[in-house]
């Protein structure tokens, strides 16, 4: 610790550590240039850092040099169930593998607070217009995930560290936003800023406080709960000023879709964006959350707010106790972190966004950043007027018409922890009932917010009734068709989707519309704001102009528009101001953190279940994971295009009853009522293995079909040349022992931060994937597993290289951190080419686990060793 550098904080009994002072001694005057990210890392580096790296360490920053690693130590970790929970069987996992060396496993603990909400395991089975839907869905959930359940109860009582929020309470980023950050954190008698990584790619949300809060893997998480530090090098510091202010009508979902094209066509990808300004000064912290948590859409791994009055107002808003809120403007104010201070920062490159140029907008088909402004509907061949008029006959048949949204849901923490679109949404819901519109009947509507508190200045201004009657009642406090999780759809409906190949489509107010991702027969999907939700379940088409076509007539029989419906901001802000109140949050968060004291377990070690689907001891020591990875000889299991996101590896969606996983499900007794999604099964390696490539969307480009690229999950084994399906595939090459390979183009595992997308391919036998670029998280969870990430050089790709999946390829060359490896392409004729391609392992501490295998190795090979060494002194 270096101790000369703590000093009183004034006006309180808390110490902190001076940075600015330890900054300005290494070179005057150079704390006020910082960025506020720079700031935050310099304090934990000064309160954390070994003295003998400290001056190294602090003038990466202050050079914005990036040739040396230095230790990041976050304050806590948070997760949700899926990937917390298969985090702590992998912990559970390696309390085993300790044991059967003669550790002992009840050292085996996270030394980081962990805090773990289950809220990515309810599935919509019961829409918003059945009045028990919330009752209904979470009876169904407690049904369907007793294994998992039973095994983080059992968390609880066995690991130290761990705080668990049962299911039934909320979204983990909003609950986040609202609760658990004190955006400074107070421990040992010091105060210093809150830092956390989470264990989903939407963690940034809670950057809208300024705190420094980014999404990663679980193995990564596992990493952090173990007490290593996150080696990292000084990020790419991107000032976003926001100028001007937005239009009247204009939603921060607007924005957010606006700034998310903009940011991707800037190449922020890996970087930590931080916006100033007068434009982010006006934006309340519910509007900034809405644009730090659309983070990964735009690439981005952190978008940073300072802490300002929105922030102390938000803070007070939401409950926090007075202490605390004083506390975080005292700590800001003195150590440079209040808004005000950061003026004076100096970037090396700055974005420049006006707030007032933003329409209203949506974004799809099929990508977050492709916005689709509503005025541009019929000129992107959306709002087809031919075959709107055919969509009108159909509809006038009693049919379905072409493009019919069969999904409408307000959901995800990006948008309802935002209470002035939430107040929006009851407010168009209030005048369409009022005019007599109703959601069309084939229109599966629902509303899941991400925080009971939602409910309560819902009720407060009347608007829950309101959003009732046209459908959209309360069906659960979870992530929900957001996480893929819509549910079953009236078997009617989908069996009309099915006899007529109908293109359907999805409506909903989350973050993520990848192909694939929100319902099987859901063909494409769109984000819009809550409000445009209502909108399009009265549509009940997207062949539809929303800003020009008529969505029904009022009494006297005069049309009825959009605008019609659209309440003025005034009207919002008015309800917002009169109906959320501090009380409400209280009422929410006491109970819920008011966990009480728990009873240890009586075994440090899980009681597996044989026959669970679930919650299965996982391989890391046994079988294919225990050999040699050799690099020599391995086939292409796929040769893939661009935007290769973590859902085609690794669906998170409704396991289908003829998909390898339902197969696998049925022959273990499990009722296809019961499959549940691909997610929630994800701590059962032999469930989860078969979801590996299973998104119905993937292009193979090695699947070729009479001479076309078929779309699916499919495989080509070689050197046969037979066209499989994927798992026959992995199981076929599993057999034979054969090492596999990846090649793909540019940015490889974009989405969420999922570590079976890694876990998936490296049980399958992949030693290496060789892409044109990587996203961040996945390539940390790819060297987590002890797969090796390589990226052609510039200019090079598999096209290039006229790589058609029937050669074979080595590696070759010294790992070291982004080192220039050689690739070997052994093609089937006898020719041999050599490729320069770049190590993507960037850090000793990487080459470190790789070299391990993996994470979980890595920590057992020490823990073991410092046991040893203990034993021996």
């Amino acid at each position: 610790m270096n101790s000369q550098y703590r000093k009183s904080l004034p006006g309180t009994a808390l110490d902190y550590f001076d940075t600015r002072e330890a900054v300005d001694a290494i070179a005057p005057g150079a704390y006020a240039k910082l960025p506020y990210t720079s700031r935050v890392l310099a304090e934990q580096l000064v309160r954390r850092c070994d003295p003998a790296m400290l001056t190294d360490s602090l003038k990466q920053l202050i050079e914005r040099k990036r040739d040396l690693d230095f230790p990041w130590y976050p304050a806590r970790v948070v997760c949700h169930d899926i990937l917390g929970q298969t985090a702590l069987v992998d912990l559970a996992g390696l309390r085993d593998a300790i044991a059967e060396q003669g550790g002992d496993p009840s050292k085996v603990n996270p030394v980081v607070p962990t805090q773990l909400i289950v809220d990515h395991s309810l599935a919509v089975e019961f829409g918003g217009f059945d009045p028990d839907a919330f009752e209904k869905n979470r009876a169904v959930e407690e049904r369907r995930n007793e294994d998992r359940f039973h095994f983080i109860e059992w968390t609880k009582t066995a690991f130290k560290n761990v705080d668990v929020i049962p299911a039934g309470n909320g979204i983990m980023h909003q609950i986040n936003l609202e609760k658990m950050s004190p955006v400074i954190q107070a421990r040992g008698g010091v105060a210093f800023p809150d830092t956390c990584v989470g264990t989903d790619s939407h963690t940034p949300h809670v950057d809208a406080l300024g705190v420094i809060a980014i999404g990663v893997g679980g193995l990564e998480a596992e990493t952090v709960m173990l007490g290593r530090a996150s080696m990292m090098r000084l990020p790419d510091i991107v000032g976003v000023k926001l100028t001007g202010k937005r239009q009247p009508g204009i939603t921060a979902t607007d924005i957010v879709l606006a700034l998310t094209e903009f940011l991707r066509k800037e190449k922020v990808v890996g970087a930590y964006v931080e916006f100033f300004g007068e434009g982010a000064d006006s934006l309340s912290i519910g509007d900034r959350a809405t644009i730090s948590n659309m983070c990964p859409e735009y690439g981005a791994t952190a978008a940073m707010f300072y802490i300002d009055q929105q922030t102390i107002e938000y803070l007070t808003l939401t409950g926090r106790e007075p202490e605390q809120v004083a506390l975080v403007e005292n700590y800001a104010k003195t150590t440079g972190l209040w808004g005000d201070a950061l003026v004076t920062a100096e970037y090396e490159r700055v974005l420049q966004f006006d707030l007032s140029t933003v329409a209203r907008n949506m974004a799809g088909p099929s990508n977050p950043h492709r916005r689709l402004p509503t005025s541009a509907l019929a000129e992107r061949g959306i709002a087809d007027e031919a075959k709107l008029e055919a969509g009108k006959a159909e509809e006038a048949d009693g049919l379905m018409p072409d493009g019919a949204v069969i999904i409408a849901a307000i959901t995800s923490c990006t948008n309802t922890s935002n209470p002035r679109n939430v107040v929006a949404a009851g407010l168009v819901a209030k005048k369409a009932n009022e005019l007599g519109l109703v959601r069309k009947p084939w229109v599966k509507t629902s509303f899941a917010p991400g925080s009971k508190v939602a409910k309560l200045y819902l009720e407060e201004a009347g608007l829950l009734p309101e959003l009732e009657k046209l459908g959209f009642g309360i069906v659960a406090y979870a992530c929900t068709t957001c996480n893929g999780m819509s549910g079953a759809l009236d078997p009617a409906i989908q069996q009309e989707i099915i006899d007529r190949d109908l293109y359907a489509t999805a409506v909903l107010s989350g973050n993520r519309n990848f192909d694939g991702r929100i319902h099987p027969y859901a063909k494409q999907a769109f984000l819009a704001s809550p409000p445009l939700v209502v909108a399009y379940a009265i549509a009940g088409t997207v062949r539809f102009d929303i800003e020009q076509d008529v969505l029904g007539h009022d009494q006297a029989g005069n049309p009825i528009t959009l605008k019609d419906l659209w309440p003025s901001d005034e009207e919002i802000d008015a309800i917002v101001a009169a109906s959320v109140k501090p009380e409400q949050f209280k009422q929410i968060y006491i109970p819920m953190f008011d966990l009480g004291a728990v009873k240890e377990a009586e075994s440090p070690l899980y009681d597996w279940r044989p026959m669970s689907t679930y919650i299965r001891r996982p391989p890391y020591w046994e079988g294919a994971l225990a050999g040699e990875r050799t690099l020599k000889g391995m086939r292409p299991l796929a040769v893939l295009p661009d935007n290769i996101t973590t859902d085609h590896l690794s669906p998170s969606n409704a396991i289908l009853a003829d998909s390898a996983a339902g197969e696998y499900l049925a022959k273990m007794g499990l009722p296809e009522e019961d499959f549940n999604s691909y997610a929630t099964h994800r701590g059962d390696h032999l469930t989860a293995q078969r979801a590996t490539f299973a998104n119905p969307q993937l292009v193979n480009e090695m699947a070729v079909v009479d001479g076309e690229v078929k779309k699916g999950s499919l495989a080509r084994v070689e050197p046969e040349g037979k066209v499989m399906r994927m798992w026959e595939a992995i199981e076929t090459y599993m057999d034979r022992k054969q090492p596999l390979i990846i090649i793909a183009g540019a940015d490889y595992g974009q989405g969420s931060s999922r570590d079976w997308a890694a876990k998936g391919v490296r049980l399958a036998g992949v030693e290496s994937i060789v892409a044109e670029g990587f996203e961040r998280i996945h390539r940390t969870n790819l060297i987590g597993m002890g797969v090796l990430p390589l990226e052609f050089k510039p200019g090079t790709t598999r096209k290039t290289l006229g790589i058609d999946g029937t050669e074979t390829f080595d590696v070759i060359g010294e790992r070291k951190p982004r080192a220039d490896l050689t690739l070997v392409i052994r093609r089937t004729n006898g020719e041999a080419i050599k490729v320069p391609v770049t190590c993507r392992l960037d850090t000793a501490e990487e080459v470190s686990i790789y070299e391990a295998g993996g994470v979980l190795q890595r920590f057992a090979q020490d823990f073991l060793e410092a046991s040893s060494e203990k034993a021996v002194g």
